[in-house]
């Protein structure tokens, strides 16, 4: 989108280069993600920025709505209602595919989350980009004027909201098995918080602990929560001495409750030139004739999960739970990002944090994934290269 920046890169970029970055990023921790690592950092132009601040601004100014969570609770009845749900989310991230329509360049919103994302490791994504591709130091990955450091401690205090550190964990099942656990290890580094399985809580009354490195029982007073209540539920092998229904006297960083809120749930809801038509599955009128053009989702997946591109009438039919998926208008992804052998498309996901006393979310960082595929995601991108995850670099 920058073509001055999108050129240096292209000249710089080498497959040597490519792997001493990945060899920088694996050396912090000894480890490689499992996730691919995408070549190049998405330059992206102040007219595209714009437009991804104006949609993130009209979904926030429909959260932000009196009625919101009247219009939500639907969604907690349909899944899991935690006690103790706080005013409004921790973390929100907005995702917009480049797209094409009427043969102009247009973000559109593809999915929205009340849940956190890779906070920390985007920012560590940067300064490894720019380790290897100096000039990038011209640019930034903030949609904010901050620095690094500045927005470090935006997270910290967002995570830790002022409780000491040893009080504050990050919680996730197995998270030594996770795809994202590359992030895991950039938080305990850079926040200073334990990262803990939820078989490893210990509950005593209403009060949350864990064991520290020399086995001392630590008393949890805010969870930085990354579990996926999807993953939990077909987990019935692990034991836990607590239960995320129970009257806990612990703060959340990132309330259970927002994953379901702030979800595909709400985007029949949302209208205008950013949004897609979509409709909740009990509520379409007639299956459209021409299915070619729609996609069907569940509302509640993570990571792509259960949707089906090529939707059939038969499909459809077939869905016994009509209320938890939507069927969507396709669009148009713009193959927008110039790779030694082609062009590539991409999807930002615009990453925002609501800290306890704002009125309204910071939009902060952003995470890029690009694809050669029909969809962003792995299983539509196998064997192929210059997709995966990268960043959004903006000019300051």
């Amino acid at each position: 989108m920058i073509s001055k920046y999108r050129e240096l890169f292209t000249t710089q970029f080498t497959d040597k280069k490519y792997q001493d970055f990945k060899d920088d990023i694996a050396s912090d921790f000894n480890y490689l993600p499992t996730f691919r690592l995408g070549e190049t950092p998405f330059f992206i132009s102040k007219e595209l920025k714009n437009q991804l601040i104006e949609g993130c601004n009209e979904v926030i100014a429909f959260i932000q709505k009196k009625e919101f969570k009247s219009l939500t609770n639907r969604s907690l009845e349909l899944n899991h209602n935690v006690p103790n749900e706080d005013e409004h989310t921790t973390f929100l991230a907005i995702d917009f595919g480049i797209c094409e329509e009427d043969g102009a360049v247009i973000p559109k919103l593809i999915e929205v989350q009340g849940f956190p994302s890779l906070y920390n490791y985007q920012v560590n994504l940067y300064e490894k980009f720019k380790n290897h591709y100096p000039f990038l130091k011209e640019l930034t990955p903030f949609i904010t004027d901050v620095e690094p450091q500045d927005y470090l401690h935006i997270l910290e205090e967002a995570i830790c909201n002022n409780h000491p550190k040893e009080n504050v964990i990050l919680l996730e099942i197995e998270p030594e098995k996770q795809n994202t656990k590359i992030d895991f290890y950039y938080c305990q580094r850079d926040i200073g918080i334990p990262i803990v399985c939820v078989t490893e809580l210990i509950k005593k009354g209403k009060q949350l602990y864990y064991k520290n490195e020399n086995g001392d029982e630590i008393l949890i007073k805010r969870i930085y929560n990354r579990v996926i209540f999807d993953e939990l539920d077909l987990r019935p092998d692990l034991k836990l001495d607590f239960n995320f229904s129970d009257d806990l006297e612990v703060e959340w960083a990132g309330h259970p409750n927002w994953f379901f809120r702030i979800s595909k749930f709400i985007l029949p809801f949302l209208k205008g030139k950013y949004f897609i038509e979509t409709t909740l599955l009990s509520e379409l009128q007639e299956i459209p004739k021409d299915l070619e053009n729609y996609v069907l989702k569940p509302l509640f997946s993570f990571s792509g999960t259960g949707v089906i591109f090529h939707v059939t009438q038969a499909d459809i039919e077939a869905v016994v739970e009509k209320e938890l998926y939507i069927l969507q208008k396709k669009v148009h992804y713009l193959p927008i990002v110039q790779s030694p052998n082609g062009k590539v498309k991409a999807e930002v996901r615009v990453l925002c944090v609501w800290k306890k006393e704002d009125k309204s979310p910071t939009l902060l960082c952003n995470l890029v994934r690009l694809s050669r595929g029909e969809m962003i995601g792995v299983k539509f991108n196998k064997d192929k290269d210059w997709v995966g995850g990268t960043l959004g670099l903006f000019e300051r």
